[in-house]
């Protein structure tokens, strides 16, 4: 982006800001807090110019919001290729110049949602990018999951209108576990592939930073000799595709229902880039029909152990926005904001949206010229015969708004690949309207998504679909839920049947043989970082002020977050001298907030956090949520005798290991080994072979 494109774009943005209070034009005021009146007590005038214009523009503040993916956050940033290698499929300049930085925007959200509705939903998450590139704005409209619950646009107002809060009474709100919902996923059986996605832990992820994306569709790839290819799009985090639990996501709604949005924020600011890597599948023409699927069917993936991902280049997000309502509200993604190098293909769902998200932010941003705010302008010249309208910021000059014209104004552009020219491509058939014969498996993939699942993430999908399910009230709904799992796989519908204490029905599954794919598995993603990862330190007066330090200078250097709760914010007097600030107190956190949690030395705070109910709490559910647990001398008798037995772990039994690194060792003694144990726990995010069922919750 050139330096002026950026000095233009930062005036906007930062408009209003600076100089003294006036109206709306430009009008200097001297006073703002009373409206003018006939005396003191009086009646207020109708010539209080100021008062209406003020009031009327904060009557008219809000925008309709949007209908899908109303609850988001974004950021801006860049996307840089690695080399120039796709330069042999693609005309696109962004994806093939290596020294090309193209500024990006990207934006994630909810999509069941209104705006105000919390961040840890179950729900799908959009993963929105537009890239400023040099040819035009490019938008790669994506979603966390690489399919979805339809396979044609026509059916989209329905699954809407099905998912969202219910007509009668507008309940609930952004979740998918009532009747309408599963009323039609029953009836409609090609969701059920995106259903097993939505009960997965995909559905609950830890953060926005270590979360997939995927373009959805299958694209092409253009050259400039006007060759295509297919391509999927996909995004993958650095940090590696980690979630949630589902417990944890119900109380961070009530603790932080920001909790998404904050945490992007806060890296942000913090330094702490979020990163990407793009990558594609790429699926030569000749190969179209060469898979058991239809490429051009939504529903469904092409497993990367078929067809690998190729990397391509990397994306980092350095700057958050200046103001929410005016970049990421106001920023239209649409797409068919495409430029050359880059088409479509017909997948049906694709052909629905081309049309619908340019129809969307006519009504959503009032008018035809929202491509003129600052967030959606493109780097790229814009020269054209449209004119006027509502939010018209332009001003044209001379007589031709029209073509041909006199002046031979704006001209004509060259050739391909300079200018963008659809894909050449032969159609023909009947005017019909039918379902192609090759969408028509819509249970294979789902039980190919079971099939490559580990224990602990299957436990969890049945887990979902009987909370989900268990909130249907409707006897014939939930039943026939049920049974379409049966074509999916017996032992899952089983599982189901038997936690809603349903009859389940005595018919053969279909076939699908127990082919799966590792790479949909989040236990095989990365886990060699622990960069801005939460860590609570539990602390009071009497605290091991030395063994503490060396806890947080070994957390920090690695890139955790450490903070230190404590029963109360301040200074705390440590028994060594060595006295330490607490970052907040531990009763206005919570152990789902954070990845985990270390209790370090000292006799005397140990006692007093062990008389503190909520400090118990915090350890024991951390310990349930599978969380890395560190303990140092006094640390490891956090927990009352009485708690323990409870919880049956006793003081020498499984509280010991899974994931509890614990050291006697305290003050400048404490080992480094037990540093680096701790790290390395917290590197799996999890601790899966925790035998959590006896905590209690």
């Amino acid at each position: 982006m050139s330096e002026d494109k950026i000095r233009r774009l930062d005036a906007d943005r930062r408009h209003g800001e600076q100089g003294a209070l006036t109206t709306q034009q430009g009008v200097q005021v001297d006073h703002t807090d009373d409206s003018l009146s006939a005396g003191a007590r009086g009646p207020t005038l109708l010539e209080d110019f100021h008062a209406r214009e003020k009031i009327t523009h904060f009557d008219h503040e809000r925008i309709p919001e949007r209908v899908v993916h109303a609850r988001g956050a974004g950021a801006y940033g860049f996307f840089q290729p690695y080399d120039s290698w796709l330069s042999e499929y693609t005309a696109a300049e962004f994806l093939r110049d290596p020294e090309l930085a193209t500024p990006v925007f990207v934006r994630f959200s909810t999509v069941a949602g209104s705006r105000g509705s919390a961040d840890t939903v179950r729900d799908v998450r959009g993963f929105a990018t537009k890239f400023y590139t040099r040819q035009g704005n490019y938008d790669l409209v994506g979603n966390n999951m690489p399919v979805f619950f339809i396979q044609d646009g026509i059916k989209f107002p329905d699954f809407v209108h099905a998912v969202k809060p219910e007509p009668d009474n507008e309940i609930p709100q952004a979740q998918s576990a009532h009747d309408t919902f599963w009323d039609f996923v029953g009836l409609q059986p090609e969701t059920l592939h995106m259903v097993m996605w939505l009960m997965s832990d995909r559905a609950l992820p830890r953060s926005y930073r270590m979360m997939q994306g995927f373009g959805v569709h299958t694209f092409r790839l253009v050259d400039g000799h006007g060759n295509g290819t297919f391509v999927k799009f996909h995004w993958k985090p650095r940090l590696g595709v980690h979630s949630l639990l589902w417990d944890e996501c119900q109380k961070i709604a009530g603790k932080d229902p920001d909790f998404n949005r904050r945490d992007l924020w806060d890296a942000i600011e913090s330094g702490a880039y979020p990163e990407w890597e793009l990558g594609v599948q790429l699926i030569a023409e000749e190969d179209e029909h060469a898979f058991d699927f239809d490429l051009l069917d939504p529903t469904k993936v092409v497993p990367e152990e078929q067809v690998p991902v190729e990397p391509v280049g990397r994306l980092v997000l350095n700057r958050n926005p200046d103001n929410f309502f005016a970049e990421t509200e106001q920023i239209a993604f649409h797409t068919a904001n495409i430029v050359p190098g880059i088409d479509f293909t017909n997948d049906p769902l694709l052909q629905a949206r081309n049309f619908s998200y340019l129809d969307t932010q006519l009504i959503r941003l009032g008018g035809p010229n929202f491509a003129q705010l600052p967030v959606n302008r493109p780097v790229a010249e814009v020269h054209n015969n449209q004119r006027d309208g509502y939010g018209q910021n332009l001003v044209h000059t001379g007589k031709h708004a029209y073509f041909p014209n006199a002046s031979g104004c704006p001209a004509i552009g060259g050739a391909f690949p300079e200018v963008f020219a659809h894909y050449q491509e032969k159609v023909s058939g009947k005017k019909v309207r039918q379902r192609s014969a090759s969408f028509t498996d819509h249970v294979g993939q789902a039980a190919l998504f079971w099939n490559s699942m580990s224990e602990i993430e299957q436990q969890h999908i049945v887990a979902a679909f009987c909370f989900e399910l268990g909130k249907v009230t409707m006897p014939p709904i939930r039943e026939r839920a049920v049974d379409r799992l049966l074509d999916i796989d017996r032992g899952l519908a089983t599982r189901v049947a038997e936690g809603l204490g349903i009859q389940l029905a005595d018919r053969p599954r279909r076939e699908h043989g127990e082919v799966s794919s590792p790479a949909l598995s989040q236990l095989n993603t990365t886990m060699d970082t622990v960069d801005t990862r939460r860590v609570a330190i539990l602390a009071a007066d009497g605290i091991d002020g030395l063994g503490t330090g060396k806890v947080l200078e070994a957390l920090r250097e690695a890139g955790v977050v450490a903070e230190i709760l404590a029963p109360q914010e301040g200074l705390i007097s440590a028994a060594d001298g060595a006295n330490l600030r607490a970052d907040r107190a531990v009763n206005t956190m919570a152990s789902v907030l954070y990845d985990g949690v270390v209790v370090p030395g000292g006799a005397g705070a140990v006692e007093t956090l062990r008389a503190d109910g909520y400090a118990v709490h915090f350890v024991l559910e951390a310990y349930k949520h599978a969380k890395p647990v560190g303990l140092c001398g006094a640390g490891r008798d956090i927990l009352p005798d009485g708690v323990l037995d409870v919880a049956g772990l006793g003081r020498n039994g499984v509280f010991e290991e899974h994931g509890v690194v614990s050291s006697d060792a305290t003050g400048e003694l404490l080992e480094d080994a037990f540093l680096q144990r701790f790290l390395t726990v917290l590197k799996g995010h999890r601790v899966w072979d925790r035998p959590t069922a006896h905590i209690p919750a």
